[in-house]
């Protein structure tokens, strides 16, 4: 498949505020193409072929249970390669028909891909790569504070993801944040200017 001229892949790591630029960006109106919610959906039409993979324990009140999906796949490497075996192949044609339509707008858009920089050789077609980086120990105190999981868990969730350090040299923009939302939204703006610049929008 031919280059995506105008996709920027936006990602980090658990913990970095990804979902929040994602959505001031948004405000400032880029379009952004959502990989979770497209997993979230799937993951809905596809209940009774996960229900099949991981077996009945995962639901709760007749639903699969991420909480209870995330414990089993993020713990073991080969039950995580099974539930993205599935899912991945039907998210990543989605984006890309979706991305196939923005690119006739010819102005940049955003593809929010969490593990891109893990899953690169799925999307050869994108070039351009925004990481939002914020260090380890700020990653551990937000993902705490807010998705109530033991150190255990939060240590599998991060072990699932290439170290934030390692994503650094391989980004084209890098957006810091290690402050508030007032700081992160100067930063967004900054990007912003230098994003229209370099796509001469």
């Amino acid at each position: 498949m031919e280059s995506l001229h105008y996709a920027i892949a936006l990602s980090g790591g658990i913990g970095t505020g990804k979902s929040t630029v994602a959505s001031l960006l948004r405000l400032y109106g880029f379009e952004v193409i959502d990989a979770d919610f497209i997993a979230h959906r799937l993951l809905k039409e596809k209940q009774k072929e996960v229900v099949d993979l991981f077996g009945e324990g995962i639901l709760k009140e007749g639903e699969i249970d991420r909480k209870s999906l995330g414990a089993r796949v993020f713990g073991d490497p080969k039950e995580r390669a099974r539930l993205e075996a599935l899912l991945h192949p039907p998210i990543r044609q989605e984006i890309l028909q979706k991305a196939q339509k923005l690119e006739a707008k010819a102005f940049p858009y955003f593809i929010d891909i969490p593990l891109f920089f893990e899953k690169r050789d799925d999307y050869p077609m994108v070039n351009q790569t925004l990481l939002i980086y914020a260090p380890r120990k700020l990653q551990v105190e937000r993902i705490k504070k807010r998705d109530s999981l033991s150190m255990e868990e939060i240590e599998a969730r991060l072990g699932a993801q290439m170290d934030i350090k390692e994503k650094v040299p391989m980004a084209h923009y890098i957006l810091s944040n290690e402050g508030n939302l007032n700081d992160l939204t100067q930063e967004v703006e900054r990007l912003i200017e230098t994003i229209k610049k370099d796509f001469h929008v």
